[in-house]
């Protein structure tokens, strides 16, 4: 009997683990924020628990919601890998971050949507949507906490359609050597990104498996991100220009906003 062919979904939830494994850097200022906070914690667009089991193994309450059942299937085994008292710690939603509205809203210490997940979250109206999610969520005093990639003139000159490669990486979970490439249009006027991303998976010498995820990114700045907290109602403590904090100047490449419920 053949093998079953591995499910479009399931594929590319395993794809995006292999494409971070070049680390962000964003862990250290979540676990230094949740020793400041507490718990319990909510992630939105948790993915594949790449942020909530290291807090969960750190011993926080965490609550992971995501869209996507083949990342939180993904998430849930990384947890269960962790050990018991890890995974128990870990709870796993499956909603949406636009309009999710727990019974535990108004408990949570620290609220979560990390590395670019509001990119993904299709209009303004939806972005700010997933921030008054964080905020409805939160307990008085708790922390609101987003992070974006600001591009500049080059990187955005680059979204012109062209094919290009990004890396070449060997797939410890199925032994293939995986390629990535991908193609970008940016459009000014809206400030959206029509990203495809072509995986390609096989051994030396043998026909591939090709996977290809299309996404619709809208990129926001650090003022969209203060407009959307303070929308929500929450105050803003810090708009920084990257993991450490450090003040947000000309040239930064990232925006992390800390906002607090009132």
């Amino acid at each position: 009997m053949s093998p079953t062919p591995e499910r479009a979904a399931d594929a590319l939830a395993r794809l995006y683990d292999l494409d971070l494994t070049s680390d962000p850097g964003d862990l250290d200022l979540y676990l230094a924020l949740a020793a400041r906070t507490g718990g319990p914690i909510l992630e939105l667009a948790v993915g594949s628990g790449r942020i909530a089991v290291p807090l969960a193994a750190d011993g926080y309450q965490v609550t992971g919601v995501d869209l996507d059942p083949a990342m939180l299937a993904r998430a849930r085994a990384a947890a269960d890998g962790a050990g018991k008292a890890t995974a128990r710690r870990l709870r796993l939603v499956e909603g949406d971050a636009r309009t999710v509205r727990l019974e535990d809203a108004g408990a949570y210490r620290l609220a979560t949507v990390p590395l670019n997940s509001i990119f993904l979250m299709g209009t303004r109206t939806d972005q700010a949507a997933a921030v008054a999610t964080l905020a409805a969520h939160l307990a008085p005093g708790g922390l609101a906490v987003l992070d974006v990639w600001l591009p500049d003139a080059d990187d955005l000159s680059r979204y012109d359609g062209r094919l290009l490669l990004e890396w070449v990486r060997d797939d410890p979970d199925t032994g293939h050597t995986v390629t990535k490439t991908g193609a970008a249009e940016y459009d000014a006027a809206s400030g959206v990104v029509r990203l495809t991303t072509i995986f390609e998976s096989g051994l030396p010498g043998e026909p591939a498996m090709r996977w290809v995820r299309c996404d619709r990114l809208r990129l926001v700045g650090p003022d969209d991100l203060a407009a959307f907290a303070e929308a929500a109602g929450l105050v803003v403590e810090e708009l920084a220009g990257g993991y450490g904090l450090e003040p947000l100047g000309p040239g930064a490449d990232r925006a992390v906003l800390v906002a607090r419920r009132r």
